[in-house]
């Protein structure tokens, strides 16, 4: 559990008289989800398990297609200007009527990298939030405003080039010709309920498409999308149940390729397991797509435990593969992952192996605010980028509940240095590394 703070503030401990007006105001909301903006209080947030007075430089205007959400049973921590204290809000009167106070979080659009947490006591909160990236929020001169920023422009990944009145008869086109089975059905099914990206431009036969696979996964991570303990939060996605046929795999991905605008066909999908569970599946895939076609990218979204069946991937004609990674420090990742049968050693084997290989080789860098810019994180990630020769880092934001992640990590005394800081870093010590969201079509072929 998160402490009630005592009155200190990281970076700010003083009142600001006039300095406040340049910096948002905080953002609560009563018990029906209906938000508003404090008439004095300053917005926080949290660095981690430090709360953090942001500077002005550190708010961007909230990107048009994210959302916010209200927080029941945490109630939100805003500052006095003219005092310099921290306030615990609540309840406030909102007209003539009081009401009980819940803490704001932003959700950003893809693309953007949040940099703070909300600053938000969880006191009386007796459940797990839902699987989303909670960002700090505030409001300045009309607008809301989050602690974030750009990372990745891509209008392959713009929510508003989504529209499920394009994607519905799409779908029911494809069912209705009765030439898929159960995996078009799946997908069908992620690209409607799910409402999955990957899955729409199946079915809009364009960009990445997914072609999920395995039903079983060798890691228990906390923040697993398609399986949640008894107790905590939904899952974000339904698991497959079924094992999908090498033809149907082969079938559904060479139409893709072979039709689609910049095309990627990517194993490793939010509603399974994990991939290389599925490995000889996967492989025989793969050497059939190529024997048809040499167009567009096959990918691989894995964690990276098995080294040796990666490396057999690679030589039946895998293209790309993205490693995730919340920490590149042994006890933080054994922490979230909880793995079984495998180490960080062997993600980092994995990774080493597929850049050896001539593929391009990606991290997908779950960030977290106050844990993924500590100092003793970034030399740690610093030596893994060195070691493997990694290609690619993704600076995705960890879906997770805050309280829940700060609770599992194991604490230290390295200090944060801020993720703009951290991405600042990168760039300098790493020049020739790219840095982003999403992923990329590799473009073979004629």
């Amino acid at each position: 559990m998160i402490p009630r703070p005592t009155g200190g503030i990281i970076f700010l401990m003083k009142a600001l008289g006039k300095e406040a007006d340049s910096l948002p105001r905080l953002l609560f909301s009563d018990e029906k989800g209906r938000i508003f903006d404090h008439p004095y209080l300053l917005a926080l947030g949290r660095s981690g398990r430090d709360l953090v007075l942001p500077t002005e430089e550190e708010w961007t205007t909230l990107p048009e297609m994210s959302r916010l959400f209200f927080l029941p049973g945490c109630h939100p921590i805003g500052m006095d200007p003219d005092t310099g204290d921290l306030v615990i809000l609540e309840s406030e009167k909102v007209g003539k009527k009081k009401v009980k106070c819940w803490a704001v979080a932003g959700f950003l659009e893809p693309g953007y990298v949040r940099t703070l947490l909300p600053a938000a006591h969880f006191s009386e909160k007796k459940y797990v939030l839902p699987l989303w990236a909670y960002t700090a929020v505030g409001f300045k001169e009309g607008s809301y405003v989050a602690s974030a920023f750009r990372i990745e422009e891509d209008p392959h990944w713009d929510p508003r080039n989504f529209d499920d009145r394009e994607v519905l008869p799409k779908v029911e086109e494809r069912l209705s010709s009765k030439t898929g089975g159960p995996l078009l059905r799946h997908l069908a099914n992620c690209a409607l309920v799910n409402h999955c990206f990957a899955a729409k431009n199946l079915f809009l036969q364009r960009w990445e498409a997914p072609l999920p696979v395995s039903r079983r996964c060798n890691a228990s991570c906390l923040g697993c999308l398609s399986r949640q303990p008894k107790g905590s939060c939904p899952p974000a996605h339904r698991r497959m149940s079924f094992r999908p046929s090498v033809e149907e795999i082969v079938e559904l991905a060479v139409e893709h390729l072979e039709r689609a605008e910049d095309p990627i066909v990517s194993f490793g999908q939010g509603c399974e397991g994990e991939p290389l569970t599925e490995a000889s599946l996967i492989g025989e895939a793969i050497q059939k797509i190529r024997s048809r076609t040499s167009k567009g990218t096959i990918n691989l979204n894995t964690n990276g435990s098995m080294p040796e069946e990666l490396a057999a991937l690679v030589d039946r004609g895998l293209d790309s593969v993205r490693i995730s990674l919340n920490s590149a420090r042994p006890p933080l990742f054994r922490a979230y992952v909880r793995p079984r049968g495998f180490d960080l050693e062997d993600v980092e084997e994995s990774l080493r192996i597929c850049s050896q290989r001539g593929i391009f080789t990606m991290v997908n860098y779950l960030v977290f605010p106050g844990i993924s810019d500590e100092k003793e994180e970034w030399e740690a990630l610093r030596g893994l980028i060195e070691r493997t020769g990694v290609k690619f880092l993704h600076l995705k934001n960890l879906c997770i509940d805050p309280e829940l992640y700060l609770a599992s990590m194991p604490t230290s005394a390295s200090g944060a240095m801020g993720m703009r800081e951290l991405k600042r870093i990168l760039q300098e010590e790493f020049p020739d590394l790219g840095l982003g969201y999403f992923n990329k079509a590799l473009k073979k072929g004629p």
